[in-house]
Order: C-alpha cells, then structure tokens, then sequence
C-alpha cells in the first residue's frame, strides 16, 4: 500500500495531499432521484470531494427467504424486506444519470459495492474508486475480485478485528497497490469516547514500517 496514492483523477491522497472529504449519501435519499441530486450538489457546495452511494444487485446480495420476509420497522418502504430495498435500490440507468449530474456539478461519484455483481457495474461505468463497506471487509473472495479489478478501494474497518484488517491487507496488496483502509467505529450515533482516532496514527506507522522493511503483515 503506498504511502500516496492518486484516488481519483488528478487527486492524490495520503503524504501532504489535503484530506480528500467523502460524503456519504447511502440511501438517504429514500428512492428519490431529485433528492439525490440535491444531496450531490449539496455535498459540492459544502466542500466535499466525492459522493458516495450504496450499490447492490438484490437478488445476488440476499435469498429469496431475506426478500420475503415481513418489515414492519417504521421506517419501511414496502411490506416486506424486498420491497423496502427495492424502493431505495436505483437502477443501472438512473445511476448513469446521477453519475453525469455530479460530473456536471464537478465533484466525483462512487458507491460502495454491497455484492461482487454490483461491483461490475460500478466497474462498468467507471467509477474513479470502489469502496468496500465494512460489513465486507471480511469477505475475502469478494476483496480478491474487487482488487483484481485494478481501480483504487476504500476498505472500512467497522466491526472488525486487527488481524482481519492484517488478512485484508496481505489480500488486497497480492492484486492491487493503491488501496487505504478507513479507520470506522460501526456505532449510529457514535460517542466520543468510543472514537478511537489514535488507532489511525498507530496503523499508519506500522504501515511506514512495513514499507521500508519490505515485509508484509
């Protein structure tokens, strides 16, 4: 993993390069495209890098059991699991038309992709990076396809342990070289105690070592 590294066209990070800001959309746009848009501009104006959306192919991500199941939170879109994500789920087409609305806003468009299916199409429409969500962090097969893909990754941390992240590393490092990991504490909300921001200083010294020792952990 190099010390910087060009994550987007034009835009490297890492070293003395500025912090490169992610705003993180998701879907909380509730499946409306126009709010979407809105969230895009909205992030450019208040100076963020990159909008980030959240990509899967459902029937690849779920079974049918998932899909069938009854919701009833009330924060549901639908009957049943399928139907609320498949509110919030856009299509390939409407992905290519926010893609060419953040372009024309000029900040870059990216989602995590939440299946391998979903990670070819964002290859497709060429994405400047993916970003693997930490729930995936551990799916090693899926790290494995992702970073054979040769496009720059964002690899959270949440939920996981030090020697998964070691194991993320050793995989993605085989097929890919310009990859960071993000430090993220999976908890909504997060207290600030429960932060732990030095873990980042920790890691990226260890990082330094490795590099100039020439091993691998």
């Amino acid at each position: 993993m190099p010390v910087e590294f060009e994550l987007c066209p034009g835009r490297m990070i890492g070293g003395n390069h500025p912090c490169f800001i992610i705003a993180e959309i998701g879907q909380n746009h509730q499946g409306d495209i126009e709010i979407a848009k809105k969230m895009i501009k909205m992030a450019k104006d208040c100076g963020a890098d990159c909008a980030k959306f959240q990509k899967s192919e459902l029937e690849v991500r779920f079974n049918k059991q998932a899909l069938e199941r009854p919701y009833t939170s009330k924060n549901s879109w639908g009957k049943t699991y399928g139907e609320h994500k498949r509110h919030l789920e856009f299509s390939h087409e409407q992905y290519r038309e926010l893609q060419k609305y953040a372009t024309e806003v000029g900040i870059f468009f990216t989602a995590s992709g939440m299946d391998e299916m979903a990670v070819e199409f964002l290859h497709e429409i060429n994405v400047p990076f993916i970003k693997v969500a930490s729930a995936d962090a551990d799916n090693f097969p899926y790290l494995e396809k992702t970073a054979k893909k040769g496009r720059p990754m964002v690899v959270s941390t949440g939920m996981q342990s030090m020697e998964t992240i070691r194991q993320v590393y050793k995989t993605v490092k085989q097929h890919n070289e310009n990859f960071t990991i993000l430090q993220c504490t999976s908890t909504y909300p997060l207290d600030p105690e429960d932060v732990n921001l030095r873990v980042i200083t920790v890691n990226s010294l260890l990082c330094m070592i490795i590099q100039r020792i020439n091993i691998s952990i």
